[in-house]
């Protein structure tokens, strides 16, 4: 069961879990609002529990909203772009060749049949980034099933707005977003684990920071850094 309660400026995502305290928490990169609660709570009290921390959102809110944004992309020569943390230039050849994309030292290279249009441009690119995350996805993936003894059944990559990642524990499948291709790897490897632990625990608790704790040692380091990144 889910809900969505409202505060004036502000929207919490309810939703009642089989679990035994409350947990709000403030997501990034946009700030997203949601809330826990066991499922014999009732909602008043619960609104009235959000409306003594909606100061503490707002700030929480404010602090991702104030983050540095990425450009508005022309996806032109000499643009710069970000792969696994790195800084590129671009390079859009126009050619009748089949379209690909190359690495080189220090730029990114699209080969295209149409250099002037943006949308194809930027289409290739992203099919790219997708192919790089998806094989840096698998190579950690199949590393930490054996190290933390958790088996998901299938991993995907989309475009979100409001997650690094989430998981299905039903289905047991976990989800990436595609910008996660343009942040350090150890910071993709953060949103990995986070990922698998919450196959082992649901809630943000105690138990979590331990799991967290043991995997990936550094891993509030590698929060901030990535919270700190453009978006």
């Amino acid at each position: 069961m889910s809900e969505l309660l409202k505060f004036n400026d502000l929207e919490v995502e309810l939703s009642f879990k089989d679990i035994k305290n409350v947990h709000l928490r403030v997501h990034p990169p946009l700030g997203r609002v949601t809330l826990s609660a066991p499922k014999d709570m009732d909602i008043e009290h619960l609104r009235v529990f959000v409306s003594t921390k909606l100061g503490w959102i707002r700030k929480e809110k404010k602090k991702f909203l104030s983050q540095q944004r990425e450009p508005e992309y022309l996806y032109i020569t000499n643009e710069s772009h970000y792969f696994f943390g790195q800084r590129f230039l671009l390079k859009v050849t126009q050619s009748d060749k089949k379209s690909k994309v190359i690495l080189h030292h220090n730029k990114i290279e699209i080969i295209v049949q149409d250099a002037n249009d943006k949308e194809l441009v930027k289409k290739k690119l992203y099919q790219w980034y997708r192919k790089q995350l998806r094989v840096f996805l698998l190579e950690k993936i199949e590393y930490y099933k054996v190290k933390m003894n958790v088996y998901p059944e299938n991993f995907g990559i989309r475009k979100v707005k409001t997650k690094w990642g989430s998981c299905n524990d039903t289905s047991k499948t976990l989800w990436f977003n595609i910008e996660l291709a343009k942040k350090p790897k150890e910071c993709i490897e953060y949103i990995v684990v986070h990922e698998f632990v919450h196959l082992k625990e649901r809630s943000h608790n105690k138990n979590f920071i331990l799991l967290m704790n043991k995997y990936y040692p550094n891993w509030q380091l590698r929060k901030k850094q990535l919270n700190e990144l453009p978006i």
